[in-house]
């Protein structure tokens, strides 16, 4: 068994809405104010207050600071995060998490890298606290596993920093990629790009509400009020009663749906185009498996692992692009090392890579082989070399 908390997004999900939650719950709110001002942002303040919303109680957090007009980059957030004196160790990776996330989706909609994409509303002061202090607030509960509902986007448009746009933004939109969305005629923002980045982040699957005991219920106000609904997010928090073994503690279970067909006419070639064109739709992973079919013909099995919501997609482009004439499909539980990813600075540059907790508790770095090639090439030499280069530089860092 392990403690988990399953976010209920009936009304969407944003950073003040989880904050609140997770207070309601019973984090400490003094201590998340402390922790997020040892960033270096002594002058914030974090108090929180009880609410109704459409008749029911919750908790609305309220962050104040001095008016600014500054433009972070992720390593501008990075560095206040890793200068934080009372942030914890565990508090610290789940907020790189998180930010890593909305920098990932805003330099692929705006088409730049990470080095160099600001953030405009996350990289705010109120959103820094909103997910330094969730960062915090999950650690001090002891949340080992994040589940959560279908999440609702709402309806119509917003004005941003490059102005207007419809809902959901597009960077909301990108962290929303393999999450099940729910329908909302809502003509609201239901969830904000910090809301979808804390799902994206740290959810390990999505569905209705999994086995468990329940402990206690939270819930957190967002700051709108809805003429049909409450403007809550539920977190409910409790033991799983998942049967799974000593793993619980130590892997990140979900669920995925396989794929696979049994192929003997198609040419090596089609099959990495279908490959290819799978891996770019969202699979998780693409493998082809020698086997022996009828006749004593040789020929291949390919499989493609995705979620749920990403399944019919994928087999349309087996059907189009292969000669497959039938998938069998059957959805698998999967357990899964915790990872973060992070980037290190080595003397040949940044480069991204994962670092994997095992089950003994020490913990394994890889880099990102795309940067291990790109970085060779720009410094005219090998990967072996970068790859070096990197786990030096992590090393250093532990």
């Amino acid at each position: 068994m392990g403690q988990i908390a399953y976010f209920d997004c009936i009304s969407g999900i944003s950073g003040d809405m989880t904050l609140g939650a997770l207070v309601d719950l019973g984090a400490d709110i003094a201590c998340i104010e402390s922790a997020v001002r040892s960033m270096g942002l002594p002058e914030l303040t974090i108090r929180s207050e009880t609410v109704k919303k459409h008749g029911f109680r919750a908790i609305s957090v309220l962050i104040e600071h001095p008016p600014e007009h500054a433009h972070r980059h992720l390593h501008h957030i990075t560095e206040m995060i890793d200068k934080a004196s009372e942030v914890s160790k565990a508090a610290k990776e789940i907020a790189h998490r998180i930010f890593l996330k909305v920098a990932e989706a805003e330099a692929k909609v705006h088409g730049s890298t990470l080095e160099k994409v600001h953030f405009h509303e996350v990289g705010a002061i109120d959103s820094i606290a909103d997910i330094v202090g969730t960062a915090v607030a999950m650690d001090s509960l002891g949340i080992q596993r994040i589940s959560a509902s279908a999440v609702p986007t709402g309806t119509g448009e917003i004005k941003i920093a490059h102005g207007r746009v419809s809902i959901p933004a597009p960077a909301t939109a990108e962290l929303l990629q393999g999450i099940p969305l729910v329908s909302s005629d809502i003509r609201a923002e239901l969830t904000t790009p910090t809301g979808a980045a804390i799902l994206k982040a740290c959810a390990t699957n999505f569905g209705p509400l999994p086995s468990m005991t329940i402990k206690s219920v939270g819930y957190g106000a967002g700051s709108m009020d809805l003429d049909v609904q409450a403007n809550v997010l539920r977190v409910i928090l409790g033991e799983s009663t998942e049967d799974q073994g000593d793993l619980t503690s130590q892997t990140e279970p979900d669920r995925v749906v396989m794929l696979e067909t049994n192929i003997d006419d198609s040419t090596p070639e089609q099959l990495a185009d279908c490959a290819t064109r799978l891996l770019s739709a969202g699979a998780l992973d693409v493998f082809q498996t020698p086997c022996t079919m009828k006749k004593g013909r040789a020929g291949v099995i390919l499989t493609a692992m995705t979620t749920l919501t990403r399944a019919s997609l994928l087999e349309n482009i087996i059907f189009e692009h292969s000669t497959a004439i039938g998938i069998r499909r059957y959805q698998a539980d999967r357990h899964k090392l915790p990872r973060e990813a992070i980037i290190i600075d080595t003397e040949y540059g940044p480069v991204r890579g994962k670092v994997v907790q095992l089950p003994s508790g020490d913990r394994r770095f890889t880099i990102e082989d795309d940067d291990a090639r790109t970085l060779a090439t720009s410094n005219q030499t090998n990967a072996t070399e970068i790859r070096r280069a990197a786990t030096a530089a992590y090393t250093k860092t532990t």
